[in-house]
Formats: structure tokens, C-alpha cells, sequence
């Protein structure tokens, strides 16, 4: 059971003072703030890259999740790996409740053609909120840039399952993101330079085209934006 004891008022008090503070002011804050139930969750893009490496310059030493949908791309886990052995770092795995296979069988073939938002749901948004229990905060790599659905996100946020969502990133752009990684020689999904600049599972990821939305290869064929780690307060609340 969470204990949070900051009301959404006094949230977003603490959004506005930070806004104008830079990403490791956030973090080491958060860090102090939340001891002990606070986390990271990666899905190893750009931003995990970014957060592992500012969490290691500030010394934090917080819990570290990987939400492995057993359907990410080759390049994913590699980088991972590479994460892994740059700063020696303790990851946490936390799987679906079912396999691939398991869930074939239970919910038939290609659920994620079929149903995109129930498999996200069964393979992400359950293992999220498994991670969440005891939590009072949660590091997340969002970006205003990003898309429309998360141009208004902010630096910190209430989420509807009674955490805070730490967004350091919030308000970098692409250059910024592109800025770190180079100056700080940070190891980094290689996808992002073959035209995926949001990553998600094999069957539901492709590149972009010139001229689209950065996360317009995210559930192309299905009316989907999302995959419902980060759905608005409203809508969140209703899915759970």
C-alpha cells in the first residue's frame, strides 16, 4: 500500500518551483525526498539512457525496473546490457504475468493486432502497478516533445495510482536529449538512428517517415497513441 502523504495541490506547487531547474536538481530532490520508495522504470531509449547516467553522477542508489514485455527488439536488450556494464547497475526485472506463448494460448494469437490495448495492458500497465506497490514516487523519461498527448506533461505530477511522476525531462527538446548523450558519451538504444525515434515492442514499432510525428510508429495501424503507462489522471483512473 502506498503512503503518500502530498496532496495534488501541493504537487503541483512543487511542479512550478522546479520547472525552471535543471533535470539533476529534479532528480537529487526526488532522490532525498522519496528515500527508499522511489524508482526508475527503462525501456531503454534515449531518456533511460540519459537517467541511468545522471543517477550515477549524483550517486543515487534507488531501484532500477525493466518491464520486459518479452517482446522487445534485439537492439533494446543490447543496450541494456551496455547500461548494465558501464555503470554497474542492478536492474529489477518485472515480467507479465503470462509468457508469449501462455498468453496465445488464453487469449489467442496476435493479441496485439487484435487487441492493442488490452495486450499493453496484460504486458505492461499490470507489471507497472505490481512495481508501483510501496512507492510514493516514480522516475519517468517524458518529454513534452514527444507528441501532443504529452505536450502539456509536467515536471511533477500526480498520478491516479497515488505516486508522484518525477519527469526530469520534461522540457527537452530533441537536440537537448541528443546534446547530453554526445557530451557525456552515454550508451544509447541504436534504433534511434534508424529512424525509430520512440521504441516500444517489435510487433507494434516501425520506423517513421519524413514529415511524421515522432511516435507515429507506435501502433500505426491501430487507433493508438499510448500505451497506458501514461494515460491522462481521468483516464487512467478509469482503466484501473
Amino acid at each position: 500500500m502506498n503512503t503518500l502523504s502530498l496532496s495534488r495541490a501541493e504537487v503541483d506547487a512543487l511542479a512550478d518551483e522546479f520547472e525552471d531547474r535543471s533535470a539533476q536538481e529534479l532528480l537529487e530532490w526526488a532522490v532525498d525526498r522519496f528515500a527508499g520508495k522511489i524508482l526508475l522504470t527503462c525501456s531503454w531509449q534515449h531518456q533511460s539512457s540519459i537517467l541511468v547516467d545522471m543517477l550515477h553522477r549524483i550517486g543515487a542508489d534507488i531501484r532500477i525496473v525493466e518491464l520486459d514485455t518479452g517482446l522487445l527488439f534485439p537492439e533494446t536488450y543490447e543496450t541494456r546490457d551496455r547500461l548494465i556494464e558501464r555503470y554497474d547497475l542492478r536492474i529489477e526485472r518485472i515480467d507479465p504475468l503470462q509468457t508469449v506463448a501462455e498468453q496465445e494460448a488464453t487469449e489467442g494469437p496476435e493479441l496485439w493486432k487484435r487487441d492493442p490495448d488490452h495486450c499493453c495492458a496484460l504486458r505492461k500497465v499490470e507489471p507497472l502497478e505490481r512495481a508501483l506497490v510501496g512507492m510514493d514516487a516514480w522516475i519517468t523519461g517524458i518529454r513534452r516533445a514527444q507528441s501532443v498527448t504529452r505536450a502539456n506533461a509536467r515536471v511533477l505530477e500526480l498520478d491516479p495510482r497515488g505516486v508522484v511522476k518525477v519527469q526530469p525531462l520534461a522540457g527537452w527538446d530533441d537536440a537537448d536529449v541528443k546534446g547530453y548523450l554526445f557530451a557525456h558519451d552515454v550508451p544509447y538504444n541504436p534504433l534511434h538512428d534508424r529512424g525509430f525515434p520512440s521504441i516500444g515492442c517489435t510487433h507494434c514499432t516501425r520506423a517513421i517517415r519524413p514529415g511524421e510525428d515522432s511516435r507515429a510508429g507506435r501502433w500505426a495501424d491501430a487507433e493508438k497513441t499510448e500505451c497506458g503507462l501514461h494515460l491522462p489522471a481521468q483516464d487512467a483512473a478509469a482503466g484501473r
